[in-house]
């Protein structure tokens, strides 16, 4: 038993009780314990033996078993599993999970490998929460419509933000839409009152995901915690409204493609941005992709400004999300916001 295996799956088990999953908590749990006593566990996760803390975490490897089970689930192809696991107006319980998730482990080994073998694939569609006040922010202070560039977009749901409806604390904002994002906001609200006019949306990911292709939809989905049925319901919806705006978001290196963005553009804001995805990058890709956001920010104007929003942690404190906000010209970065990493709530500062 390696010995940085087991405390990986127990630390990110007490990250999803914090965000909210009391069921992959204690399915985590229960897989740390099997792992220590030489269970299925300990064969699937073999490929990462020897690694430490810090590099398992950064690889996902709990998200990744949690994925695995909850994509065999979602496939169908074992009802034994999937009538264990969370459904709305049945009670449940990891226990009860854990048992057949053990036996699914050694009867389709080979297809939780499988899919553990890709880095998990995540689209939070909440965080556009978090983001809308940057994008409200950029709006109204250049007072020109938007074009939107999205780094690490996944499948290109963040790409629509626009097109969803949200609810600050009660503070509506966005059209009537199948997508309602709510939001615990605190402090001052953003400018809901700009006017937002997108004019043109574009992404990248190393590995996006084609939401046309149904079993790279279903990985997508699978990364949604099964215990929290709002968040299933979100995301199938903002995969609608993609599919029906047929977004689409290129596979290619976050740096490379920004620096070969045509941005900024004269008659419109440029807005490159990201969420929960710099603290990803090597040191040197992140010096790298900064210096082609200021290399493009030092050829803005009045006319053709750029702006660099992104939901991140501070380098500092993992533990918490803040939004900045930088705009050229000028280039003054401020924080706008502490966020939840989910966008389930904000404290706006900005």
């Amino acid at each position: 038993m390696d010995s940085a295996l087991a405390p990986s799956l127990r630390l990110q088990a007490k990250a999803c009780l914090a965000l909210g999953s009391p069921f992959h908590a204690g399915v985590l749990d229960l897989a740390a314990d099997d792992l220590e006593a030489g269970g299925p566990t300990a064969r699937l996760l073999a490929p990462w033996t020897g690694q430490d803390l810090r590099a398992l975490m950064a690889a996902a490897v709990p998200l990744r078993l949690l994925g695995a089970l909850h994509d065999l689930v979602l496939s169908g192809e074992d009802p034994a599993l999937a009538d264990a696991y969370p459904q709305p107006g049945k009670a449940f319980d990891a226990g009860s999970a854990w048992r057949q998730a053990r036996r699914a482990m050694a009867q389709h080994g080979d297809r939780l490998a499988a899919f553990m073998d890709h880095e998990p694939q995540t689209n939070e569609v909440r965080r556009s929460a978090a983001l809308l006040g940057g994008f409200l922010t950029v709006a109204r202070e250049t007072g020109l419509p938007l074009r939107c560039f999205e780094i690490a977009a996944s499948a290109g749901l963040n790409l629509s933000w626009d097109r969803y409806r949200y609810d600050l604390s009660g503070s509506a904002w966005g059209p009537d839409s199948p997508v309602l994002l709510p939001s615990d906001w605190s402090g001052a609200l953003p400018p809901l009152d700009a006017q937002v006019r997108v004019v043109h949306r574009q992404a990248c990911d190393r590995r996006p995901v084609d939401l046309k292709d149904p079993v790279q939809r279903r990985r997508l989905v699978a990364y949604v915690w099964p215990d929290q049925f709002d968040r299933l319901e979100r995301i199938r919806a903002a995969i609608d409204v993609a599919l029906a705006n047929e977004i689409t978001v290129e596979a290619a290196d976050a740096v490379a493609w920004t620096a070969h963005l045509r941005a900024p553009a004269p008659g419109a804001a440029s807005v490159i941005y990201h969420s929960v995805f710099w603290q990803y990058m090597p040191a040197e890709s992140q010096v790298a992709l900064r210096q082609a956001i200021e290399y493009l920010g030092a050829s803005a104007t009045n006319d053709a400004p750029l702006a660099w929003l992104r939901m991140e942690p501070p380098p500092e404190n993992t533990a918490i999300m803040e939004v900045r906000l930088t705009i050229w010209p000028g280039g003054e970065e401020r924080i706008l916001a502490v966020v939840h990493a989910h966008g389930a709530s904000a404290r706006w500062t900005g």
